[in-house]
């Protein structure tokens, strides 16, 4: 029996677009009615269609389903839907690291009264990082720009931080120099398997006295925004020994004023 394209998509349940597409790649051959230039369908096309909606449900690509539809041994239909099926575990392996990621992010927002202002004393892990800046000037690096690109599809697993670069000490009008850039945690350089080159840095895990403070997104970062830590350091004994490091938790804008919620760690 023959159908007009109307009637062919309606008995099927799709849109007369997605038939003209089905037709695009050779699935449907519907037969031009030369006196009118109509096109109509039969009951072969239909099994094609629905043959092909079926490979289409695992997401195997439409180029694929067309010339699974078109020619294609058992032992090829076979393969299609095993690397249908690799596809879908390597997205929900990926799905599943993203909520365990957003759970962790969300309990760290939440945790943020506990730390605001305050000392506490905190095991951080290890952490790959690039320097994309000059204190709050970004840098023009050719070499740089390959890595950030990647990383940058690595969000939320990557995060902005910063980093100081003197650990000697500070200058008289508490200035100095740090750096800021996209950053990586090791286990989750190690879960998701990211190369790493020479314009990544590492930061070993440690022992760190950290807060979290907030500051303005003008503002350069100045010893006075953390002394209360460095205070806590000498009151308890405790030796600095590395760069000062942090990250921006999550950035707020209230009346037109941008305002960045900064974790900072002293390695001691």
């Amino acid at each position: 029996m023959k159908y007009s394209i109307g009637e062919f998509a309606s008995i099927l349940g799709i849109t007369a677009d997605t038939l003209r597409l089905y037709e695009k790649h050779d699935i449907v051959r519907p037969v031009k009615d030369h006196h009118n230039n109509y096109r109509y369908f039969d009951d072969l096309d239909a099994r094609n269609l629905l043959s092909s909606r079926w490979y289409r449900s695992m997401q195997i690509p439409l180029q694929d389903v067309a010339e699974l539809i078109n020619e294609a041994p058992a032992e090829r239909v076979v393969e299609s839907i095993a690397a249908a099926r690799l596809q879908l575990e390597a997205e929900i392996r990926r799905s599943t690291m993203l909520l365990d990621k957003i759970n962790d992010i969300h309990k760290e927002l939440k945790a943020i009264g506990e730390s605001f202002y305050k000392c506490r004393i905190k095991q951080m892990p290890g952490m790959y990082r690039i320097r994309q800046t000059d204190k709050n000037h970004l840098l023009q690096k050719d070499c740089l720009k390959r890595t950030v690109q990647a990383w940058m599809e690595l969000l939320p697993f990557t995060f902005y931080s910063f980093r100081t670069r003197n650990t000697a000490g500070f200058s008289s009008d508490g200035e100095f120099d740090y750096s800021w850039g996209l950053a990586l945690l090791e286990e989750d350089q190690e879960q998701l398997g990211v190369c790493l080159n020479d314009s990544v840095e590492y930061l070993p895990p440690g022992t760190c006295i950290s807060a979290v403070i907030v500051a303005s997104d003008e503002e350069y970062i100045e010893q006075k925004a953390f002394q209360f830590m460095l205070d806590y350091a000498e009151e308890h004994r405790y030796t600095v020994t590395g760069d000062i490091y942090g990250k921006i938790l999550f950035t707020e804008r209230v009346k037109g004023e941008n305002k960045s919620y900064l974790e900072i760690n002293i390695p001691v």
